[in-house]
């Protein structure tokens, strides 16, 4: 039997009996709108964890002081001595480093007018800009021989912008941080969330040397000291291997002595957010398994509806068969019947996993990506359930014998 005349009876047959083919097709398209919507909303979950990481920067090493902890228990003293800018220049030195940021926060309270507002400032040195990839969408950043002045110069985010001076341009007014005053010389461009929740955009940046001389405050135990610094690595350098040289620098400008444990820690976000999007891609895993049976049991259903057509139809198979038709030309009908019922399902499937990954990202508000390639896979799987269950069903009608066959009642 040609291809064409096969394809030809498989239709007739679906459209015979249109709602036992519906029915057949039904746990197909479930099965199929649940792996689309599952693969969509991971692989935007992917993405972003991806934006993150390079919101972050992917290529950042993050250091604090304190005591390194592990399993629990500190596994150092408890101090928690402050960097300094001597350590800051120091490291500005090494070649992995394209930019060595130096921050010092405090929580304040700003105010503007009649309006106030409890955020975070953060004094902060020029090169925090680059690690932060920090630009401005008004105004300018400070320079270099303004941070170091201490000029009272101010770089706000848009949350404090919108807050503060809504209906008027921020670029030049003067806003007081703990009765300080400061100037506005720019708005920072929108970051968004966090990917710990906070508000990125709800912040306020100013040189490090007016924070610690005017704002924050210097710490009794450091002079010019830095509460965290963040160094942004080169491509191409290995990560592991420069954060082994910083903690070696590090170990000799603070006098660690050999097996004594480190006063600091030094360690990479991305890792972290990969870490922690590892447990959402294993539980994502879980749930494409679940939708998987889904299409599985389809699939069973699939192959119980043929053998029953295999049945109702065995005098017709016979009458082929005494016509001339081989057993190929009867698998081959039979098999590309359960393929239709099966790609048209999950033509029906992609369609609404589409929708339905479309709605959950509306109700929960997070992304979700639905390109060619998850639509090609779904609808491959729904083919291979037709191929898989239909054989068996087909198999035996082609192996009938034909005159028993034309026997049937």
């Amino acid at each position: 039997m040609k291809i064409k005349v096969a394809f030809q009876s498989a239709l007739e047959s679906l459209i015979t009996n249109p709602l036992r083919s519906f029915l057949t097709m039904l746990g197909i398209m479930i099965g199929v709108a649940s792996v689309m919507a599952m693969m969509a909303i991971s692989e935007g979950a992917a993405q972003q964890v991806d934006a993150q990481i390079s919101a972050l920067g992917a290529n950042n090493l993050t250091i604090r002081p304190g005591a390194d902890r592990r399993g629990g228990r500190s596994s150092g003293a408890a101090s928690a001595t402050p960097f300094t800018d001597k350590i800051v220049e120091r490291l500005k030195q090494e070649s992995f480093a394209v930019a060595v940021s130096a921050t010092n926060r405090g929580s304040v309270t700003v105010v503007s007018g009649q309006q106030n507002w409890q955020t975070s400032l953060y004094g902060v040195n020029t090169d925090y800009f680059i690690t932060q990839a920090w630009q401005t969408t008004e105004g300018r950043l400070f320079d270099e021989g303004e941070e170091k002045s201490g000029r009272a110069y101010a770089v706000i985010g848009q949350t404090i912008a919108d807050t503060l001076f809504e209906g008027t341009n921020p670029i030049g007014q003067r806003i007081r941080v703990n009765n300080v005053p400061l100037e506005v010389i720019g708005i920072l461009e929108k970051k968004g969330q966090s990917n710990f929740g906070g508000d990125r955009d709800d912040i306020i940046l100013i040189p490090i040397s007016t924070a610690r001389n005017r704002i924050l405050g210097a710490d009794p135990t450091t002079g010019k000291h830095v509460s965290t610094m963040e160094v942004s690595v080169t491509d191409n350098y290995d990560m592991a291997l420069v954060q082994s040289q910083i903690e070696d620098i590090l170990r000799d400008l603070r006098r660690i002595s050999p097996g004594d444990a480190d006063d600091f820690r030094v360690f990479n976000i991305a890792d972290f957010i990969r870490a922690r999007s590892s447990t959402q891609a294993t539980f994502g895993i879980l749930l494409a398994f679940t939708a998987a049976v889904s299409l599985i049991v389809g699939g069973v259903g699939v192959m119980n509806i043929m053998l029953v057509s295999v049945t109702e139809r065995t005098r017709e198979i016979g009458l082929r068969m005494a016509l001339g038709a081989r057993k190929a030309d009867i698998l081959g009908q039979f098999l590309i019947e359960a393929i239709a019922l099966c790609f048209l399902g999950g033509l029906i499937g992609s369609v609404l996993g589409i929708g339905a990954a479309k709605l959950a990202a509306n109700l929960g508000d997070f992304p979700v990506n639905v390109s060619m390639s998850i639509a090609l896979i779904a609808l491959g799987a729904s083919v291979a359930v037709g191929l898989f269950f239909g054989y068996f069903p087909a198999r035996r009608a082609a192996k009938l014998n034909p005159i028993e066959a034309l026997r049937h009642d």
